[in-house]
């Protein structure tokens, strides 16, 4: 886990709020210096790990354009000279019936979702596995284990990042760079308020098919990620899928019965 210099770097996508923003924060706690991104400057993201005294970068730009991630690795090595752990957290939601969803719309949620952890994980992997060294953690769904409805595009590319995940953790982990995968249920963020405006779901319709009658919070996913980078607790898991979804999919109960057992 630690390098000879005493020093641990951890890259972090989607900084600016939900996830990526807690995962910052709990990384922070955990003494890693932090490479920031999102589209958008992550303003209060900055602010909370700066109070908790941590040194960060961040990097603004689109992740699916293979000369900005070429970028922000070159903007975190001459900072640094090191990534010790990667997370690819950024991500897009995309809530239509399978036969209203354009092409153009269909590759964006993928560009985004897919293309861009592989980008990421192959520019930073390349120096990981230079060194030896390194924990990438993708951040993907329950909407990558099961079908989900109107939702085609999105469980695709977390299906597909799942399947990236596995891929690489054979490929990398004889070379000392571990691969996982998380995959929330639904959790409490912005992303589920705007999805939830669209007016395709409640909190009602989540909190009652979910076994422990709740949202997950950020912080519930940060600490699933946390427990993944550190070698010390987690050193010989590789190619996993930590499913952080409070029972969603293990209960195959219908309505009434889960209900009866609350």
């Amino acid at each position: 886990m630690s390098q000879s210099n005493g020093i641990r770097v951890a890259v972090i996508t989607g900084a600016a709020q939900g996830i990526g923003r807690r995962t910052a924060e709990t990384l922070a706690n955990h003494g890693y210096r932090l490479a920031l991104s999102d589209l958008r400057k992550p303003e209060a993201t900055l602010q909370s790990v700066r109070s908790r005294r941590t040194e960060v970068i961040d990097h603004v730009g689109d992740i699916s354009n293979e000369s900005v991630v070429e970028e922000f690795v070159r903007k975190v090595y001459n900072r640094w000279g090191q990534s010790d752990v990667l997370v690819n957290n950024a991500g897009i939601s995309f809530i239509a019936p399978a036969e209203n969803i354009s092409a153009r719309d269909y590759r964006r949620v993928l560009e985004v979702n897919l293309v861009a952890p592989f980008l990421l994980s192959k520019e930073f992997g390349i120096r990981m596995l230079d060194a030896r060294h390194g924990s990438i953690i993708n951040v993907a769904s329950v909407a990558g284990l099961v079908g989900i409805a109107d939702r085609a595009a999105y469980n695709v590319s977390k299906h597909g990042l799942i399947g990236l995940t596995r891929t690489l953790a054979a490929e990398w982990g004889g070379r000392g760079v571990r691969v996982n995968a998380v995959c929330p249920g639904w959790v409490k963020t912005e992303m589920d308020e705007t999805d939830q405006g669209s007016g395709s779901y409640t909190d009602a319709d989540i909190i009652g098919r979910v076994p422990m009658a709740r949202f997950a919070t950020p912080d519930d996913i940060a600490q699933a990620i946390a427990f993944l980078t550190n070698d010390k607790q987690s050193g010989f898991i590789n190619g996993h899928t930590l499913t952080v979804d409070g029972g969603w999919t293990a209960d195959g109960s219908w309505q009434s019965l889960r209900l009866r057992h609350r």
